[in-house]
């Protein structure tokens, strides 16, 4: 199938095309609860979950970014259900990431402010890569790292910190208007990532010239930052308003594309 292309059809009618084991990483965030009828379209929930692990390599990735709408005075559950079925079928549930926005849009009612959605990682046995995102360290040198035995005693084991380190799985992303992106046109999507979400998990989840695929391509950010890490990249979007919307954004980058 023809390769760093928007297809403007159900993301079912793309991955029956796609033979096994072809995705590195999916990067997405689906229609769910009030959105399940999305521009008038159904979401098949679980016939997409099950050709996501057809298509997906072993050692790849999903990440699937999800949260839960309020219904009869009760969160739906929609992101654990969902997990939990991914894993049914055969995912490992290897990391449960959170998608912090900084900034959100101040919420009535008897609850807090929702600051987060969940970016569950799943993997198609063990992940083939991980370039982890670093910070710097406080402290550097040897130290003593202390845990405990299995029988209760506290054992130490001389370790050397480094520079850097792992950052955690909490994300912190700003978001709205010439923020989640500089690209104006994205804005006419009504729900679009932040860049930077999409460019930190393809970071660190492939290498150049994986390919990357977003069953629901929206505003075309996955394809962007595909093209600016210089990965292969696909895309399913069944409304043709949303496919001319994401062409339109990924226009200016498309000369910058340097796949061997």
């Amino acid at each position: 199938m023809e390769i760093n292309k928007i297809y403007n059809e159900n993301c079912l009618i793309t991955m029956s095309q796609m033979p096994d084991n072809f995705v590195d990483l999916t990067i997405t965030s689906p229609p769910y609860d009030d959105l399940r009828n999305y521009n008038g379209f159904y979401f098949e929930f679980e016939k997409i979950v099950n050709e996501l692990f057809r298509v997906t390599k072993n050692g790849g990735i999903v990440i699937w970014v999800v949260a839960d709408a309020t219904k009869n005075g009760s969160e739906t559950g929609t992101s654990f259900k969902q997990a939990l079925f991914f894993m049914k079928i055969g995912f490992n549930l290897h990391d449960t990431m959170i998608y912090y926005k900084n900034n959100p849009m101040p919420t009535a009612g008897k609850r807090y402010h929702q600051h987060f959605e969940y970016m569950f990682c799943f993997s198609k046995d063990s992940p083939k890569t991980f370039n982890p995102l670093t910070e710097h360290c406080r402290y550097n040198g040897m130290a003593n790292m202390k845990n405990r035995g299995k029988n209760g005693e506290l054992n130490y084991k001389k370790i050397e910190r480094t520079t850097e380190k792992k950052v955690g799985n909490v994300f912190f992303y700003s978001i709205g208007g010439g923020i989640s992106t500089k690209d104006n046109i994205a804005y006419q999507h009504p729900a679009i990532f932040p860049e930077q979400l999409v460019i930190d998990q393809i970071k660190t989840w492939t290498n150049e010239n994986d390919l990357v695929y977003d069953c629901f391509m929206g505003s075309g950010t996955t394809a962007k930052a595909a093209i600016l890490l210089n990965r292969k990249w696909l895309g399913s979007e069944i409304s043709t308003e949303y496919v001319e919307i994401a062409y339109q954004r990924i226009k200016p980058y498309l000369q910058t594309l340097t796949l061997k």
